[in-house]
């Protein structure tokens, strides 16, 4: 690639160009999303990828490697918005957790096998253009057959519905709940849920960003998913994701054992994932987001201890197996904790009239604070050593009192309630019945047997209560005459 690699601000940006190119895709996607729909904007994403891929692939110089990689970026930072969105708007409530997370875990698979991929051709294609260009090719064919798989899916139940397609809502709920029927109570109760939301904006007119900004419930959720989003990078997983080559080499390990480390780690991150998903709806959102930031941050602590008393120069391997250790612990609370939910949150706490927009400003912190880190780390490696350390260390712990303090739990709850739940639910969340992880079958369960009020919070009513039976048999009543 020339002399310039040798730059150490090239570096970074080699690195955070990627990044930078999500953070630009950001700019498109909400209005993309909520003019064509879910679906094809997502498909929008995956062939801006295929692009940005064959570009790196093909690469001659540094510039075609740089454009390469902000038009991957920019594809990535598209599917990676409305991926998460769109499996949130077409799940039960009570497994969305699980759905929306599972993003995540395949995309564990996907840094698995490049992981694995990369320690081969290093071992087996050292010094060749095929080292690199081998890995940079194998990245574009996911992108094929997603482009292809997404015209067999539903387009999203809630984003028809948002434009007066109801008819077509209820055949795709239908479809993805009741095995095709229309008339089933699950089907009906979801779109009494969808028309009441959707009613109670009715005055307003279209979506506007400032309503983001006014009114007082969107812009607490969306200071939360922001800082949610920007705190994932200060936990240091993308110094590590990025620059683990240089980290270790100041512990004396070599490249070849530095890249299978990393492959080890693929699989530990792997194994946390797929926890994340098995248990995500029964442990609750808060809870797995403080223990994993707490966790983390005393990963960076152990890390900053070995990396100053015993950096690369000193002799003692236990020491430095000890360090790779934490790495391996780091990631996988990371991995089963904190990562998977910092998207499924965002993307489950806005009304469906905001999603869109709301999640691009959301997932707009996650990449603008990446790029940060990604371009300062060689540099702050370089000036301060094992000190940079420090700021992760800190910070994790900052992250876990703040989810604490002030992120309402919404494990089980139906979509249609979120504006309740975040106008009702203090600043200040500890003591209160909002941080509690109650059934999470309950809002199903209401559901189907007709027993809520649309836009209500879950658990207000109960069947065998007078007021519950009332609401039922008005709701049997109005669904016979539909």
């Amino acid at each position: 690639m020339g002399p310039r690699y040798d730059n150490a601000n090239l570096v970074g940006l080699i690195a955070s160009i990627f990044v930078l190119g999500c953070f630009f895709g950001m700019i498109p996607v909400a209005y993309a999303a909520d003019r064509f729909g879910r679906r094809i904007t997502i498909q929008i994403g995956a062939g801006i990828y295929i692009l940005g891929g064959a570009l790196q692939t093909g690469a001659q110089n540094m510039d075609m490697m740089l454009a390469g990689r902000f038009f991957a970026g920019f594809g990535v930072g598209i599917m990676s918005d409305l991926a998460p969105l769109y499996q949130a708007e077409i799940a039960h409530p009570s497994i969305r957790g699980r759905l929306t997370t599972l993003q995540q875990f395949m995309l564990g698979i996907g840094a698995f096998v490049a992981s694995w991929v990369t320690f081969g051709t290093s071992a087996g294609l050292k010094g060749t253009p095929s080292e690199w260009r081998v890995p940079l090719g194998l990245q574009i064919v996911p992108a094929l057959p997603l482009i292809s798989f997404m015209l067999l899916l539903p387009e999203s139940p809630r984003w028809l519905a948002e434009k007066g397609r109801m008819d077509e809502a209820r055949a795709t709920l239908a479809r993805l709940h009741a095995h095709g029927d229309i008339n089933d109570p699950f089907v009906n109760s979801q779109i009494e849920d969808m028309k009441a939301d959707i009613y109670k904006a009715q005055d307003i007119g279209e979506s506007r960003w400032s309503e983001l900004f006014m009114v007082q419930s969107n812009f607490r959720r969306l200071c939360l998913g922001y800082i949610l989003q920007f705190s994932v990078q200060m936990t240091g997983v993308s110094a590590i994701q990025y620059y683990s080559t240089t980290i270790f080499t100041t512990m004396g390990f070599t490249s070849t054992r530095i890249l299978l480390f990393q492959s080890i780690n693929s699989i530990i991150a792997l194994i946390g994932e797929a926890c994340c998903v098995m248990w995500i709806d029964a442990t609750g959102r808060r809870r797995p987001l403080i223990v994993g930031n707490v966790a983390s941050g005393l990963s960076f602590v152990v890390g900053a201890i070995l990396m100053a008393r015993f950096p690369g120069t000193v002799n003692n391997n236990a020491a430095h197996y000890i360090f790779i250790i934490t790495t391996w612990v780091f990631n996988f609370f990371f991995s089963a904790c904190i990562g998977p939910l910092s998207w499924a949150y965002p993307a489950e706490i806005f009304s469906t009239r905001t999603r869109a927009k709301s999640t691009a400003v959301t997932s707009s912190s996650s990449w603008i604070s990446n790029f940060f880190i990604a371009q300062v780390t060689p540099l702050a490696f370089g000036a301060i050593g094992w000190k940079f350390y420090l700021v992760f260390a800190i910070c994790g712990h900052t992250n876990a009192l703040f989810i604490w303090a002030f992120y309402p739990e919404t494990t089980g709850r139906r979509l249609e309630e979120m504006d309740a739940l975040f106008e009702n639910a203090p600043i200040f969340v500890p003591g209160t019945p909002y941080v509690k992880v109650g059934d999470h079958r309950a809002a199903e369960r209401e559901l189907r047997l007709g027993v809520f009020v649309p836009g209500n919070l879950t658990g207000k009513l109960d069947r065998g209560s007078h007021e519950g039976e009332e609401v039922l048999a008005d709701n049997e009543k109005r669904l016979s005459e539909e």
